[in-house]
């Protein structure tokens, strides 16, 4: 479905615009989650632009590849939820959740698997990665495999039509375009086929580990997490990859791969060189100084720390208060998860329908059978 074949099927159809996104909790969040969606979460959220907003807490989807070590999901149920609200998520914008206490997400997925061949889903680029990363090569749990499917149920149960995603989550989104298309065209048109966002910052899409590796990752240990102190944000932003060939202060320098620089794409603005570096008008003109040499690692690194702690402090003040009253974020998780199970059962309702499985309310099914039997006899 095109642009804007898209918002006129919500126009003829009276559908909202709706957000549906989320996070695994199988660990604190990063300055990659932040960068990468949350951010924007909260100025989605905050723009009036959305109808709904739907933030889920994907547990089942966690528990697919941590199957033996459930009180690891268990604990960071709260910790995701704190870094949600650290981050500004508010939950009388929006409805925070939890995956596992919809049930009604299950039966979708269950119902969507016979529109999936076991061979469109080894073909998608994400899973293959994922399974490339955790070493299961003939070991896949078939709940991991089949996770696509299962992120599918998630969107189309409360009919979002936009999807937060980084880049390398794009495959995902696909997939679930084409399970709404060839479910909408075998059945009835109850599906909702939605719209990827993904960082307009590019440097956002995918932030690297301060080692340098291609994706920070809770399992690599190369993270800086929102939680992480100040102290601890110093030392890894000081510890960062950086250009293994620059190492005298005069030597020139290289942009690309280095670390330090890719986190400044992602988080420096121009106010904060007039705070913080004031003998550079912009990032660029800082480049171009590494470049040619005559620019050491520890200036750029003590700019990023300034820059990284003016935008930590704030998230870290509002956990610690949120902190202080738990049984709170566990009665939003609950309140959220009760909304959020009523319009996935709507939805569920509404695919029963189409696909003719409704039988038990189903009127006019029971008058025509009964009908049938009694002319029969």
């Amino acid at each position: 479905m095109l642009k804007n074949d898209f918002y006129g099927y919500m126009e003829e159809n009276k559908l909202g615009k709706i957000i549906l996104t989320g996070d695994r909790p199988t660990g604190r969040l990063h300055v990659g989650h932040y960068v990468g969606s949350l951010k924007r979460r909260v100025e989605l959220q905050n723009s009036g632009d959305y109808d709904k907003t739907y933030i889920m807490i994907a547990d089942a989807q966690a528990l697919t590849d941590n199957i033996e070590n459930p009180e690891k999901v268990r604990q960071n149920i709260i910790e995701v939820a704190l870094d949600y609200l650290a981050c500004g998520l508010d939950p009388q914008k929006s409805t925070l959740f939890i995956q596992s206490h919809i049930s009604e997400l299950t039966e979708l997925t269950f119902y969507y698997m016979d529109l999936v061949t076991v061979a469109r889903l080894q073909r998608n680029p994400t899973v293959k990665s994922e399974i490339q990363m955790r070493n299961f090569e003939a070991s896949i749990p078939v709940g991991f495999f089949t996770y696509p499917i299962s992120q599918a149920a998630d969107i189309t149960a409360f009919k979002a039509t936009t999807v937060p995603v980084g880049e390398d989550q794009l495959p995902m989104i696909e997939q679930t375009r084409e399970i709404v298309r060839k479910f909408n065209s075998v059945y009835e048109e109850v599906l909702v086929e939605p719209e990827a966002l993904i960082p307009q910052n590019q440097a956002c899409h995918r932030l690297p580990g301060i080692d340098g590796k291609a994706k920070m990752s809770k399992s690599l240990g190369n993270c800086i997490y929102l939680a992480d102190s100040a102290d601890d944000v110093k030392k890894k932003i000081m510890s960062m990859y950086t250009d293994p060939m620059h190492i005298q202060v005069s030597d020139p320098g290289h942009i690309e791969g280095n670390t330090v620089f890719t986190y400044l794409d992602a988080f420096s603005r121009p106010e904060h060189f007039e705070r913080y570096l004031p003998d550079y008008a912009n990032l660029e003109e800082l480049k171009a100084h590494y470049q040619r040499g005559g620019l050491g690692d520890v200036k750029i690194k003590k700019f990023l720390n300034n820059i990284m702690q003016e935008e930590l402090e704030p998230i870290r003040q509002r956990r610690k208060e949120y902190e202080k009253d738990i049984p709170t974020i566990y009665e939003i998780l609950k309140k959220g998860s009760e909304a959020a199970k009523e319009v996935a059962a709507q939805t569920l309702s509404e695919v029963k329908k189409a696909m003719k499985i409704n039988y038990f309310e189903d009127m006019e099914l029971i008058r025509e059978q009964a009908e049938k039997y009694k002319n029969e006899n």
